[in-house]
């Protein structure tokens, strides 16, 4: 019979009570997506409703007079090519800072590192003008390429193919592979664990991105979801079980992409701990 360690015991009673502790808001925020708004307040909280109202709140949700879907569909389309785009972006940059060597190399990394210390408020005003310059102001193009490119991808990445072995490559090259064959049918396949926990990084960021929207986007029909959830709530603001039924609708996406790929993302994490 295997003897229970208490300090792990404890430690496994806390780590639960802090994950349910943390579950707490989101478990409030489904509840009110069911009740009438009436029972929203109701003290003591009631977890379970006593009373259902689910269909009509996401009804007027999704029916209504804001163009809820069209909102949905734009966060959609902006966050899978953005995600897709700069995964293809960030895979080649990191092959490339690993594996290829060309005359200072090392300087350019440094620098392109250098960028990530810059916070990001410091360049939205040249980023505002640069883009209407371009005329990409108030365009989902514009807001594609803001987040398409990213220093953190890069430096993930190049650090999995760093961890390639050289052997490989070596007979790669031996076999008459160019750096474009590595890359696709050797690197890539190596590297999968990395690139779907990025990939899962990059679409939260994008899904959840306010900011870029809320300063480069001015027509309402180019709004991301979460321009419209806030439009949303400005019109309901008196209505808590619509806007939770909203809310809750906008985090569905997140929760499938965890769900897809958080075994990919756990193999990541474990092949990261046995290089270090």
């Amino acid at each position: 019979m295997t003897k229970l360690n208490p300090t792990k015991l404890m430690i496994t009673v806390i780590m639960s009570c802090l994950g349910i502790a943390f579950m707490l808001p989101f478990i409030w925020m489904l509840s009110a997506s069911l009740k009438p708004e009436a029972d929203v307040f109701n003290y003591p909280v009631e977890w379970i409703p006593r009373h259902w109202n689910a269909i009509n709140n996401y009804k007027a949700v999704w029916l209504g007079k804001s163009p809820f879907p069209l909102f949905y569909w734009n966060s959609l389309k902006i966050t899978c090519i953005t995600t897709c785009v700069s995964i293809v972006v960030s895979c080649m940059a990191g092959y490339g800072f690993s594996k290829i060597d060309f005359k200072g190399k090392g300087a350019v990394f440094l620098m392109l590192l250098c960028t990530y210390m810059i916070p990001h408020e410091a360049i939205l005003v040249p980023q505002f003008i640069f883009y209407r310059w371009l005329q990409l102001f108030d365009s989902h193009t514009g807001l594609i390429l803001l987040g398409s490119f990213s220093v953190l991808g890069t430096f993930l990445l190049r650090q999995f193919f760093l961890g390639i072995n050289k052997e490989l490559m070596e007979s790669a090259k031996l076999d008459g592979a160019g750096h474009y064959r590595t890359f696709v049918y050797i690197g890539i396949p190596l590297v999968r664990p990395a690139i779907a926990t990025y990939a899962i990084l990059r679409f939260i960021w994008s899904w959840n991105d306010y900011q870029n929207p809320l300063i480069f986007l001015r027509s309402q029909h180019l709004y991301t979801l979460q321009l419209g959830i806030q439009s949303f709530a400005d019109e309901n603001g008196q209505f808590y079980s619509l806007i939770m039924a909203g809310t809750v609708s906008a985090i569905i996406p997140l929760l499938v992409i965890f769900v897809i790929g958080q075994k990919q993302v756990i193999e990541g994490i474990s092949l990261g701990g046995v290089k270090g």
